[in-house]
């Protein structure tokens, strides 16, 4: 039966007379829809009765449009590396990145650049519907700027100066641009436009795109690469009470977001860099492939980030000969454990010391370590991760430099003299002035310049613990205040309309959540010696359905309507209906991380019963027909 003969008949005038019928006419040309029915006719007559909206409810489900609309594995595209056994990691650990690459989410395309395929956007495009879910309840609105920035606005904020990692170019017009990492100045000007009253507050808006940072070592993919995908959004208040309660209202939100993703997260107050504000908290995986270590208290409600450390003002001083002065009572000198830092501008080198940890105490995990943040809080001209030191400054300084002592407080003031003594004998040429890093009450010794460990006394309440733990960051809020209101002039008119009325700085909040960087760190959290394992709600597919035989495929598609029928089981599936072994898509499955995979093995054929599998809650069982919907829903639903 063609579809104008369709039209023609007395039993459809019902569904044409509807505005949702006529979604009917765009798929009158497949040859099976309606499930896949081979008899157009018939399955007409079957919904004739159906009320436009019922119809238009159908059209929404994909499985109605045709047979060919079910997602097949043959017909996705899901390119694979070597196999997964091929490129096990001699120390047994598996990278997610790498299985992220086997399993046909990314493929890297250079150095810190990943093209995304169709597995990975799907997960991409599942984070998204739910970033915008959340900020939809917080009444958000969605933009998109431009990628390109001028420079003029990064040289007002101050925040393009040496050593940035921002790409800059020039176009033909010699116009200063960059590629942008965030778009704070941006966001700021165009609101500050914009808006004029108090009255025209709050504004709350954000997108979803891609940034750029000129990462100088690109490393573990997706977590540290010069190309990635985030969602940003920034807030405008009038006063600060308005802002921190704006604040407090992303925060909740972003509880929920995570909630929702069901994986382990710490939230920890952290340190807002070159971001401006006081205030800021970050969202972490707990990951052993993290750069970020987070402390938290046993006993108190203390969370931060290793980077935040709050010093007292410091000074420095010339050093005098009494500095040198070693006690006799002094047998012999110290081995203190040295760590070397230099200031951006190359002209002062930084040596930090502190004292190898007691080997007999309690407390004791590792060995001490200089906490290079609590350097760079004590000197914020200290430039972190830069390679060799004291070789560059050196090499810059012949007679401009000079070289700056710091000492913890374990250090006895006898040890820090020695030190200083072996100093100048040995290491520092005549040429480089030598000064010594002093606290506020006029000490050598600074306090707190040492790593916290797992074991240590809480600073907060001094009767808990600390445990640090290595962790990815996938989130961050700040609270900015005036940082980039004051700079670039966004201004509101505030009281009414008279001589009293006075303009005042919009109060601004910036919070960011790594799109990209979250697939990846979920990835790494959740993975395990098999493969990955996605949570459900941003699985590429919740369900694969696999044959045993090809021959099986039907029986598969008929259990793929299933899922997806009346109360549905799942609310996206997949049939891997490819001419391969059954085994290797089972390993091929568990790599990839499908949340429940549903095999018709030999108890189907013997006994009509599938075997549902769900490595993550270590479930594997054999289910019959009539319970198998029910019995997967459940298992989704604790994912």
């Amino acid at each position: 039966m063609n579809f104008t003969s369709f039209l023609d008949h007395e039993h459809h005038k019902k569904l044409l007379g509807s505005v949702d019928a006529l979604l009917l006419m765009k798929f009158g040309a497949c040859a099976r829809v309606l499930n896949g029915a081979r008899n157009l006719d018939q399955q007409y007559r079957k919904y004739a009765s159906c009320t436009g909206a019922e119809i238009g409810s159908l059209f929404q489900r994909r499985r109605w449009y045709c047979e060919d609309a079910r997602y097949r594995c043959s017909a996705f595209w899901k390119p694979s590396s070597k196999t997964h056994e091929e490129k096990k990691p001699k120390n047994g650990k598996e990278d997610s990145n790498v299985l992220l690459a086997q399993a046909g989410f990314i493929r890297q395309a250079y150095s810190g650049i990943f093209h995304l395929l169709p597995l990975g956007l799907r997960v991409q495009d599942k984070i998204e519907r739910l970033l915008d879910k959340h900020m939809h309840s917080l009444q958000a609105s969605k933009v998109s700027l431009s990628s390109l920035s001028s420079q003029d606005l990064w040289v007002k904020s101050g925040r393009l100066g040496a050593g940035t990692d921002v790409f800059t170019f020039s176009d033909r017009k010699d116009a200063k641009w960059l590629l942008s990492p965030t778009h704070e100045e941006e966001i700021t000007e165009l609101v500050g436009s914009l808006v004029q009253s108090y009255r025209d507050l709050p504004v709350r808006l954000y997108q979803i795109s891609r940034k750029y940072r000129d990462e100088p070592r690109p490393r573990q993919g997706l977590l540290r690469g010069r190309e990635f995908l985030m969602k940003d959004l920034y807030t405008f208040d009038v006063d600060v009470p308005a802002a921190l309660r704006t604040y407090d209202g992303v925060r909740a939100a972003y509880n929920k977001f995570f909630d929702e993703l069901k994986i382990p997260y710490i939230v920890a107050r952290a340190t807002s860099g070159n971001m401006g504000g006081e205030l800021s908290h970050e969202y972490h995986l707990p990951s052993s492939k993290g750069e970020d270590s987070v402390l938290s208290c046993s006993h108190c409600d203390h969370v931060k980030n290793e980077e935040l450390v709050t010093s007292g003002q410091v000074s420095t001083r010339l050093l005098e000969s009494c500095d040198f002065d070693i006690p006799s009572a002094l047998e012999e000198i110290p081995k203190l454990k040295e760590a070397v830092f230099i200031t951006n501008d190359k002209e002062s080198l930084v040596k930090a010391y502190c004292k190898h940890r007691d080997a007999g105490a309690s407390s004791a995990t590792s060995e001490n370590e200089i906490n290079p943040y609590a350097v760079k809080a004590a000197i914020p001209e200290v430039a972190l991760g830069i390679e060799n030191p004291s070789e560059q400054f050196f090499s810059s300084n012949s007679t401009t430099g000079r070289i700056l002592y710091m000492f913890d407080d374990q250090i006895t003031r006898s040890d820090a003299q020695a030190q200083l003594a072996t100093a100048r004998g040995h290491n520092s040429p005549p040429d480089a002035p030598m000064f010594i890093v002093e606290s506020p009450s006029g000490s050598m010794r600074i306090p707190d310049l040492v790593k916290p460990q797992t074991g240590d006394r809480c600073p907060a309440c001094s009767e808990g613990r600390i445990q640090v733990q290595k962790a990815i960051e996938i989130g961050h809020t700040f609270h900015l205040g005036t940082r980039y209101s004051e700079v670039l002039n966004a201004k509101v008119a505030v009281g009414p309309a008279s001589k009293s009325q006075h303009e005042v700085f919009m109060q601004m909040g910036c919070h960011g959540i790594g799109v990209s960087r979250l697939m990846a760190a979920t990835a790494s959290a959740l993975s395990d010696k098999v493969g990955l394992n996605w949570p459900r709600v941003i699985a590429p597919f919740e369900v694969i359905v696999i044959p045993h035989q090809v021959r099986d495929v039907e029986s598969c598609v008929a259990v793929y309507d299933q899922m997806l029928q009346g109360e549905a089981a799942c609310n996206d599936a997949i049939v891997d209906d490819r001419e391969k072994d059954w085994l290797s898509k089972l390993r091929e499955a568990d790599l990839i991380g499908y949340p429940v995979i549903v095999f018709l093995g030999k108890a189907w054929k013997e006994r009509g019963e599938y075997e549902v599998q769900c490595r993550r809650l270590k479930v594997k069982q054999t289910v019959s027909g009539v319970e198998l919907s029910g019995f997967v829903r459940r298992l989704l639903e604790q994912l």
